[in-house]
């Protein structure tokens, strides 16, 4: 059983989302996208490159592992006019918006819901679902 599961949460009645493409969350301000060695090689695969190739042009070296390289502009450069890795996508972006830093508060979501269009449309993801994708994290 989750530990997490013994709390009450202002999203215990779940939460509806479903993902518009828009890159709402691949665009504007600068942020940190965390990529493993599976991960790139999802990539790699996906873009018909070698991984060092991957390694070179889209990442850059971040604690133990990388980080995908941002644009000037902030926005993900695998991101144009869509991501151009979406089925392969790391599980940072899979993940969104079930952050835990997005999650800890009711006011903290109330932001992210107004900066993405996703939030509120798809299907409802339970209170265990969410928890079952924030447990990695902690």
């Amino acid at each position: 059983m989750n530990p997490l599961d013994q709390h009450s949460y202002f999203f215990d009645e779940g939460i509806r989302f479903g993902c518009r493409h828009c890159g709402a969350c691949c665009t504007g301000a600068p942020g940190l996208v965390r990529i493993d060695a599976a991960e790139i090689a999802a990539v790699a695969g996906y873009l018909g490159l070698p991984e060092h190739r991957v390694v070179d042009v889209y990442l850059d070296p971040w604690q133990n592992g990388h980080r995908i390289k941002e644009a000037t502009d902030g926005r993900c450069l695998f991101f144009e006019a869509g991501c151009r890795v979406y089925p392969v996508r790391p599980r940072q972006c899979r993940t969104f918006p079930f952050w835990f830093a997005n999650l800890r508060s009711e006011a903290r979501w109330e932001i992210i819901r107004r900066q993405c269009p996703g939030i509120g449309t798809g299907r409802r993801y339970t209170k265990a679902e969410i928890l079952d994708i924030l447990t990695p994290y902690n």
